[in-house]
């Protein structure tokens, strides 16, 4: 069945202001106005932006495939996607899901901030002899490369994968991005997360089920060490940043108290948290039955809304 006239505009104007992002974004850097290309070499600056953007897709499509395929028996695709049986088989053995999904927020972060120092322009960049006022829009509000970064590295991954989980695991450069994912957790660097997890938990009454028995001695020693450096890590991040935005030291807007900067700054990382808890629950809430999610009545009305109109919600 053929699009509605409605959503047609709407894609054909999606597709017209990606295409305008990316040559805009392109333009910046061959144009020396970003920071890397500025610094070092255009073509280091297109190459570099394009390999993360490339592997930002593959970390986006493959947490909604390892999200979603837990309830899956893998016997039924051993034979027909041999890769993605053997990194479910590892990826879903104990608590090894959660762990990649804690090295992947890393990934995500990093690849993004390696676009913007590549892509993202830099003050007073001017491109395309636009004039001040898609200038403005496009250039100092960064809408752009949020267009840029979004629609072909975040979204279109995640929508094509939540129908074709196993296909988008089914290579070997998915194999290698969740081993990365698993290796940075266990560098300790995030670890903070789980002291924070058990907190929130003990403060809701709740308890955290593991999939693993109970770490032994040893066990323990080394993961309350590397919940201790983490935490250093994160008091460390968090005074730095919070002197930089008291300092006026950040990229917010000119004309922005300090005092204000800091609650945005707080308000904003409360909703990226939640729309990220959101994301990984909607992925995984997709695999089991009705009946298991109207438990609650807050999850039965979300779902309800998610997957109306025959799941088209959930893209």
């Amino acid at each position: 069945m053929g699009d509605d006239p409605l959503t047609f505009v709407k894609k054909f104007i999606s597709v017209g202001l990606l295409i305008f992002s990316v040559v805009i974004v392109s333009a910046l850097i061959f144009d020396e106005q970003t920071k890397l290309s500025q610094d070092v070499h255009p073509a280091l600056a297109f190459i570099a932006m394009w390999a993360a953007l490339i592997w930002l897709s593959m970390v986006e499509g493959s947490q909604a495939s390892m999200v979603g395929l837990p309830p899956v028996d893998r016997e039924l695709f051993k034979e027909s996607h041999p890769i993605a049986y053997k990194i479910c088989e590892r990826g879903h053995r104990g608590d090894n899901l959660d762990r990649y999904l804690m090295g992947r927020q890393f990934m995500v972060l990093a690849l993004v901030f390696v676009i913007n120092m590549s892509g993202a322009p830099v003050e007073d960049a001017d491109v395309l002899s636009l004039p001040t006022p898609l200038a403005n829009m496009f250039l100092k509000s960064g809408l752009a490369m949020i267009l840029f970064t979004c629609m072909i590295g975040q979204l279109n991954t995640q929508v094509n994968a939540s129908h074709c989980m196993l296909d988008y695991l089914n290579d070997h450069f998915a194999t290698f991005t969740v081993w990365v994912a698993m290796a940075i957790e266990a560098s300790g660097l995030l670890h903070a997360s789980y002291l924070i997890q058990i907190i929130v938990a003990k403060l809701a009454g709740k308890t955290i089920e593991s999939n693993e028995p109970p770490r032994s001695g040893g066990m323990n020693l080394l993961f309350w060490g590397r919940v201790l450096f983490s935490s250093a890590f994160l008091i460390f991040a968090f005074v730095v940043t919070l002197v930089a935005l008291f300092d006026g030291k950040t990229t917010m807007w000119d004309g922005v108290p300090s005092a204000v900067a800091v609650i945005l700054f707080f308000v904003l990382m409360s909703v990226v948290g939640m729309l990220e808890g959101m994301q990984i629950a909607f992925f995984a809430v997709a695999r089991i039955t009705e009946e298991e999610r109207n438990s609650n009545p807050w999850a039965r009305w979300t779902c309800e809304l998610l997957f109306d109109n025959g799941g088209r919600g959930m893209p």
